[in-house]
């Protein structure tokens, strides 16, 4: 964010927690009401969330939605998917 990144967040329960104390004071971030709608015009995915909502998405659906498919998987999600094969740039980052 410091280089001028710009952030779109969307958690289904915890978006209050999330600007009230990790994101706290943090500029340039917008805050939306759709799992598909935060990718809209986003370069990249960063899921670091195991909500049920986002175990079994539309990855059809994501690549339309993002400038370029790529996923940083912040919780191993979505491994068995084999989202290489699906034309993503894929990236398991935690665990």
């Amino acid at each position: 964010m410091k280089r001028g990144a710009k952030i779109k967040a969307y958690d289904p329960k915890a978006v209050d927690e999330a600007k009230e104390h990790y994101l706290k004071g943090l500029q340039n971030i917008t805050y939306v009401t759709s799992k598909y709608d935060v990718l809209k015009d986003s370069d990249a995915l960063v899921l670091l969330t195991e909500w049920k909502e986002f175990r079994s998405p539309n990855f059809e659906e994501i690549k339309v939605q993002l400038k370029t498919p790529v996923i940083f998987d912040g919780r191993n999600q979505y491994i068995a998917y084999d989202l290489e094969n699906k034309g993503f740039e894929y990236y398991r980052i935690g665990k």
